[in-house]
């Protein structure tokens, strides 16, 4: 794990060793903030999540079937 001032300070060694296969962490003010991977590994985890995800099709298809019930509130008197 990199704090953010080491990894500008190093940032060759940091692409070296996410392209080596190792993502390497960054942390901002001791909090974790991002990960510097491989181009190839970042296109390969879009590729599996896309993969994964449900068309917008299934997705609306997975709705349930039977009746919802609806509230039965009633229009207010209004004069004008």
């Amino acid at each position: 794990m990199w704090t953010l001032q080491d990894a500008k300070n190093q940032f060759s060694a940091v692409v070296d060793a996410a392209l080596s296969g190792q993502p390497q962490e960054v942390t901002r003010r001791g909090k974790p903030a991002v990960v510097v991977l491989s181009s190839q590994d970042y296109h390969r985890l879009v590729a599996d999540a896309r993969d994964q995800r449900p068309s917008f099709a299934d997705h609306l298809l997975s709705f349930p079937t039977e009746d919802v019930p609806r509230g039965q509130a009633m229009p207010r008197d209004v004069t004008f």
